[in-house]
């Protein structure tokens, strides 16, 4: 039985008016009574983590509602179905950490929320070293976690040359700056990775470390959007060659935010068609059912005509000048629809200037 008596939890708080107490110590009591607040939360979200997984696990096992019953249960209690899973996660990696020996029990006290979760997604042999720091008593910051987590893939990873990894043992290079490159490195494709080694291999210096980082990170990005972008399906499109075409003018941070704005643009088009569409619909409905009993209505109506008719007219605000944006919307099967001229700068072909 689960005793109904809730536990107390009382911090000897400094008096904010108390002038016989250096503002340092001050705000050294109210970090110690904040760690214990983070040592409270993580017992009590593990033990949520655990009250959720029994629910949904006995649900699984003789529910007959496919998980309604569960989904109820979240409800009820206004938990997220995000929230829920994102606790039972946190209960299996305590209960991972614990039963496989790593950590003592009452060591789980030694950490605050933000480093426990950053542990459980960390490699073993981090996890390794940051059990034996908290069953020696020690305590764990997220900082820490993060710093030898860091310090650890700086060291091994294979995607690094070895020339960066010499120079991070030696702490010629701050593996806070290297573990980002290698995050970025595991997202590209086998031979930008390649690319990117040999420039690396030829300046293993800090500088070119972030500058490599920074070129993987636009190459992802880049390479991501790009996918989503529907202007590019269209005709042989070479991407690859227009990417490394862009790397040689230095340009790719250009590009990746072109194809970023070109993403947003087209997901902008598609909600405007949609509006459009649904407004001329209602629109239309309510014209039906108005008439001459109802001016006020049919003033409204004819208001909305400048934003339901093929021809859109919006003001852009006071911001803008009180400019005016007028768009044609023209539905066209694919086979018609053509891209229109791209603008020379002398404005010829027909292209304004």
């Amino acid at each position: 039985m689960v005793s109904t008596e809730a536990p107390v939890l009382s911090l000897d708080l400094p008096d904010p008016g108390q002038d016989d107490i250096s503002t340092m110590e001050f705000l050294a009591r109210l970090e110690e009574a904040w760690a214990v607040c983070d040592r409270f939360d993580l017992q009590t979200e593990i033990w949520r983590g655990r009250i959720l997984r029994a629910v949904r696990d006995r649900e699984k096992r003789g529910g007959e509602g496919r998980g309604t019953g569960f989904l109820q249960w979240l409800r009820e209690r206004e938990i997220s179905k995000t929230r829920a899973y994102s606790l039972i996660q946190l209960a299996d990696s305590a209960d991972n950490l614990v039963g496989e020996g790593l950590l003592e029990p009452d060591s789980v006290n030694q950490f605050s929320k933000r480093a426990f979760l950053e542990t459980a997604q960390a490699e073993p042999e981090v996890q390794q070293m940051i059990s034996e720091a908290a069953n020696g008593g020690l305590p764990i910051t997220r900082k820490q976690v993060r710093r030898l987590s860091d310090e650890f893939l700086a060291a091994t990873s294979p995607l690094l040359p070895e020339e960066i990894r010499q120079r991070t043992a030696e702490n010629l290079l701050p593996p806070r700056a290297v573990a980002p490159l290698v995050k970025e490195l595991a997202r590209l494709p086998e031979e930008q990775q390649d690319d990117l080694r040999r420039v690396l291999q030829e300046e293993p210096e800090l500088d070119r470390v972030k500058d490599v980082t920074h070129t993987a990170r636009w190459l992802h990005r880049a390479a991501e959007a790009s996918l989503a972008v529907r202007a590019f399906q269209q005709g042989d499109l070479d991407f690859e060659k227009a990417l490394q075409e862009a790397q040689r003018l230095d340009v790719l941070g250009l590009l990746a935010d072109a194809v970023g704005q070109a993403q947003a643009l087209e997901s902008a088009v598609l909600k405007l068609h949609t509006s459009w569409r649904r407004l001329g619909g209602l629109q239309e409905r309510l014209w039906v059912e108005s008439g001459s009993s109802t001016p006020h209505l049919r003033e409204l109506l004819t208001a909305l005509q400048s934003l339901s008719g093929s021809t859109l007219r919006v003001s852009l605000g006071e911001l803008a000048g009180g400019k005016r944006l007028r768009l044609q919307l023209v539905e066209e099967a694919a086979d018609r629809l053509e891209a229109p001229p791209l603008p020379s700068r002398d404005g010829g072909d027909g292209a304004p200037s």
